[in-house]
């Protein structure tokens, strides 16, 4: 009996638009399609990022100790090695974020002067998807290379209860966080959570001690912190001749010096992000792109 041509036709489009609509399994070859993701929650997917945005490595003034310590930590992590989730905390604006982006190229770089055949991947989960976290791990967990889970301003309020399902996921959970998977994070709280959230819960709990446990131990599942301090004047104007030595801005130095004060004066502070958005409006200014 030979089978209708149109019928097999039309039950193969029916099978790969089923496999077109079907979530790719955990640990499917999505993972190395690329070096940076982005997490969706409310699809079930890692969405690709052709090109990360971030500054080099070496443009990241002020916070040298720290830049030096997180480098070490993840190229450990990257060589198979054990490392510590990471809790990057502290002042706005100071590079938490941009830090973490540039450690990663910096880490693929070093790689492949070491001729090692799989970079390092960077994962971003945002602060209102971490309920996912648990599903997220399960497609990381199957992954075959290393990867550093990332989650930006990280921080929860009073009546927000993902943060349990964060305290499990990293450390307390029966599976745990997996081999192959750090988790990096920034914050303006070293605790995470809001004083008043933590003063309540010790004024309204039966054993105010535990209550106040519960809340702090969350930060405690990061086996590494690095603090980040607001940067005094000299800090920030190096910033800004850092950035403007390496575009290579014909400025003079007494010029440069003072329109990136009278900048901050008008920001009403000093930070790395502030002296970023005087060098793009410098670079604007002068007809210059900024080579990233």
């Amino acid at each position: 009996m030979t089978a209708d041509p149109d019928l097999v036709a039309q039950l193969r489009r029916i099978a790969d638009a089923l496999e077109r609509a079907s979530p790719q399994t955990p640990g499917s070859a999505a993972l190395d399609s690329a070096d940076a993701f982005v997490w969706h929650a409310d699809q079930d997917r890692l969405q690709a990022v052709a090109k990360v945005s971030r500054v080099d490595l070496a443009l990241l003034k002020g916070i040298e100790r720290v830049r030096a310590i997180l480098l070490e930590y993840t190229l450990r992590f990257a060589r198979g090695l054990p490392a510590n989730n990471a809790l990057l905390w502290g002042a706005r604006g100071m590079g938490k974020s941009s830090l973490i982006k540039a450690v990663h190229a910096t880490v693929n770089h070093h790689r492949m002067r070491e001729s090692r055949a799989d970079p390092l991947v960077l994962v971003e989960i945002h602060r209102e998807d971490i309920a996912s976290l648990p599903r997220l791990l399960e497609w990381l967990r199957g992954g075959k290379r290393r990867q550093l889970l990332f989650c930006d301003d990280l921080s929860f309020d009073s009546d927000d209860t993902s943060y349990k399902s964060l305290k499990a996921v990293l450390e307390g959970g029966i599976e745990g966080r997996p081999d192959n998977v750090l988790f990096y994070a920034t914050s303006n709280r070293r605790h995470l959570m809001p004083r008043d959230m933590i003063e309540n819960e010790r004024s309204t709990a039966i054993n105010p001690s535990e209550a106040v446990e519960e809340k702090v131990s969350l930060s405690d599942r990061f086996g590494l912190w690095l603090g980040f301090h607001a940067c005094d004047q000299d800090t920030y104007l190096d910033m800004v001749r850092g950035y403007a030595e390496a575009f290579g801005f014909a400025v003079a130095p007494d010029q440069l010096r003072a329109e990136a004060v009278e900048w901050a004066v008008t920001r009403g502070g000093r930070s790395g992000r502030v002296a970023w958005q005087f060098v793009q409006d410098l670079a604007g200014r002068l007809g210059k792109p900024i080579p990233l």
